[in-house]
C-alpha cells in the first residue's frame, strides 16, 4: 500500500510541477517579449536621433546616403544584439539592412502605416527569422517634419532555445523536485500507514463492512455522532425501536437533530461523561439508554448511544422489585398456609370441630375481603398481586401493612404503565420494610394510600421506622446511594425518581429520625 501511495503521490506532484512549469514558461515568454519590445523601442529611438541619419536620409544621392548610414546603423545593431535595424525614407526605401541585397528595396511590411503617421509602437510578427518583436519609431527632421522610419527587430527565443539557455538551472530544479517529491511521497505514505494502523485499503474496506453488519445484527439500537452532531452510526435496530422509516445507510452524514430532535446525545458532548441506564422518551418511544462519549487519544470526538426498547429492559427492573416480590410472596403464603393447616389439624385432633370450622371461616373471610378489595379498587392485576404479596410478607415479618380502603387506581398517568407502578410500589414498600427491620417497636406499621380523581393521582407510603437525618435525605435519590453496606443497593429510590420525572409528577419526602418516613408522589392528569 505504501508503494502505491508513493507512486500516486509522486505522479500527482510531478503533474503539478509540469502544470506549474507550463504556466511559468508562458509567463517567462511573455516577459521576454515585453523586455525585447522595450529594448527595441529604446534602440529605435536612439537611432532616429542620430544627426548623420537626419542629414543623409534627406540627401538626393541615395548611394552616398546608404554608404554613411548603413555602417553606423550596423554598428549599433551589433552592440545591442538586434536581429536587424532598418531605416526607411518616406517612400519606404531601405537605407540600411543586415543583408546588403535588401538595401534600396521597398518595404512591403503591412504594419508600417501607423509609423509613417508619426506613431511609436511595437508589434510581434512571424518572419524569416522566426517570431520577431519589432519597434517602429518615426525619424523627425530638425524642422519637425517626418523624413523616415526606423525599424528595430529582436528575435524571440523559442521554448527549446529558452530551455537550452537555462539548461543547467533546469537540471538542478528537476533533480531537486524529483528528490523532494520522492521524499514527500515516502513520508506521506508512512504517515497514512500509521494513521490507518498499518492496514491496507482493502482491509479497511473489509472492516467497515464487518462493522456495519455487526451493528445491524445486534439486538440493541446504536446511534453515534461526531463533534459536529453528524450521524456516523445508525443501525437497523435503532430504526425499528425508534420508528425511523428510512434505510440506515441514508441517515449517515445527516445532522442528528434532523432525524431525531430529542435523542439528548448532544448533551453527552457537553457533559463529557457517560450516563448509564437512563430512561428516555424519544420520537414517541420509551427506551432505556446508555450514552457514552467517544474518546480518541483522551480527546472527545463524538458520542454513542446504546439502547433497548423499554418493555424489554423492564423485565430486568421487575426482577429487582415485582418478580422477586411475587416469588417471595409464594414462599410466605406456602409457609402461612402450612401454619394454618397445622392449626386446623391440631384443633381437629383435639376434637374442637367447631373451633376448627370457625378458624377456617375466619381465614377465608380475611382472604376474600382483601382480595375483593384489591380487585375492585385497583384495576390492574399486576399491582393487585404485588400489594397482596406484600401484605403476606409483612405478616411474616411482624409488620402490619395497611392499605387505605378508600384507595382507588384506574388509569395510569401519561408516559407511564403498570411496569412503572410495579417498580414504584415495590420499592416504596420494600424501603418501608427495611426501615422497620432493625427497630424494637411493639407495633410496626406501613400505611399505603392511593387517591385518584379526575385531575390528580396521589400515592402515599408511610412507616413508623427509623427515619432519616437531613444529610441522608439529601442523597436518597442518588444512583447507588444506600445506608446499607450490602452491594447492589441504592438503585430503588433512584428508579422511583426517574419514573416520577417521566410522568411529570412531584415527589415529597418527610422524615424524622426514630419517628418514621413518608413518601408522597403526585401525578397530574391534565
Amino acid at each position: 500500500m505504501r508503494r502505491k501511495i508513493m507512486s500516486l503521490t509522486f505522479f500527482i506532484l510531478m503533474l503539478s510541477f509540469s502544470i506549474g512549469g507550463t504556466f511559468l514558461l508562458g509567463f517567462v515568454m511573455n516577459e521576454q517579449k515585453d523586455k525585447l519590445g522595450n529594448q527595441a523601442l529604446l534602440v529605435a529611438k536612439t537611432v532616429s536621433q542620430l544627426p548623420e541619419l537626419k542629414t543623409y536620409i534627406t540627401s538626393r544621392d541615395f548611394n552616398e546616403a546608404t554608404t554613411h548610414i548603413n555602417p553606423i546603423v550596423e554598428e549599433i545593431r551589433d552592440i545591442n544584439g538586434a536581429q536587424y535595424i532598418v531605416v526607411l525614407d518616406m517612400q519606404r526605401r531601405k537605407y540600411s539592412h543586415p543583408i546588403s541585397e535588401e538595401i534600396g528595396q521597398i518595404s512591403q511590411s503591412g504594419d508600417l502605416n501607423a509609423a509613417f503617421s508619426e506613431h511609436y509602437y511595437t508589434s510581434i510578427a512571424h518572419g524569416e527569422y522566426g517570431d520577431m518583436v519589432r519597434a517602429f519609431v518615426p525619424i523627425m527632421s530638425s524642422e519637425g517634419k517626418q523624413v523616415g522610419v526606423v525599424i528595430v527587430g529582436y528575435s524571440v527565443l523559442t521554448i527549446a532555445e529558452l530551455l537550452q539557455s537555462i539548461q543547467k538551472e533546469l537540471i538542478i530544479t528537476i533533480f531537486l523536485s524529483l528528490l523532494f517529491s520522492a521524499w514527500g511521497a515516502h513520508n506521506l505514505g508512512l504517515h497514512m500507514k500509521k494513521q490507518m494502523f498499518g492496514l491496507e485499503p482493502h482491509e479497511i474496506a473489509k472492516m467497515y463492512v464487518e462493522r456495519t453488519e455487526t451493528f445491524n445484527a445486534m439486538h440493541e439500537g446504536i446511534i453515534a455522532i461526531d463533534n459536529d452532531l453528524t450521524i456516523t452510526i445508525f443501525n437497523e435496530k435503532a430504526c425499528d425501536i425508534l420508528g425511523v422509516y428510512e434505510q440506515p445507510s441514508t441517515l449517515i452524514g445527516k445532522k442528528i437533530y434532523e432525524v431525531l430532535p430529542d435523542t439528548r446525545l448532544p448533551e453527552i458532548l457537553e457533559l463529557d461523561q457517560p450516563l448509564f441506564n437512563r430512561e428516555l422518551y424519544i420520537n414517541g418511544h420509551s427506551i432505556m439508554s446508555n450514552r457514552i462519549p467517544i474518546q480518541v487519544n483522551e480527546k472527545t470526538v463524538g458520542a454513542v448511544a446504546m439502547f433497548k426498547d423499554r418493555t424489554e429492559v423492564k423485565k430486568l427492573a421487575e426482577e429487582l422489585t415485582g418478580v422477586k416480590a411475587f416469588v417471595q410472596a409464594l414462599r410466605v403464603q406456602t409457609h402461612e398456609h402450612k401454619n394454618k393447616l397445622h392449626t386446623i389439624a391440631g384443633l381437629l385432633q383435639l376434637g374442637h370441630h367447631e373451633q376448627a370450622l370457625s378458624y377456617l371461616t375466619q381465614v377465608k373471610e380475611e382472604h376474600d375481603e382483601i382480595t375483593n378489595f384489591l380487585n375492585e379498587r385497583i384495576k390492574n392485576e399486576n399491582i393487585s398481586g404485588l400489594l397482596l404479596s406484600k401484605i403476606s410478607y409483612a405478616k411474616e415479618q411482624g409488620i402490619r401493612l395497611e392499605i387505605d380502603r378508600e384507595s382507588h387506581l384506574t388509569v395510569f398517568p401519561k408516559n407511564l404503565d403498570h411496569h412503572d407502578f410495579v417498580i414504584l410500589f415495590g420499592n416504596l414498600i420494600e424501603n418501608a420494610f427495611d426501615a422497620l427491620k432493625d427497630t424494637q417497636l411493639d407495633e410496626k406499621i406501613v400505611h399505603v394510600s392511593v387517591d385518584e380523581d379526575e385531575d390528580v393521582l396521589a400515592i402515599l407510603v408511610t412507616d413508623n421506622g427509623i427515619g432519616m437525618t437531613e444529610e441522608v435525605r439529601a442523597h436518597i435519590f442518588d444512583n447507588g446511594f444506600s445506608t446499607k453496606e450490602k452491594k447492589g443497593r441504592g438503585i430503588g429510590l433512584y428508579l422511583i425518581q426517574e419514573i416520577v420525572h417521566k410522568g411529570q409528577g412531584d415527589i415529597e419526602v418527610t422524615s424524622e429520625p426514630h419517628k418514621g418516613t413518608s413518601f408522597l408522589i403526585t401525578f397530574y392528569y391534565s
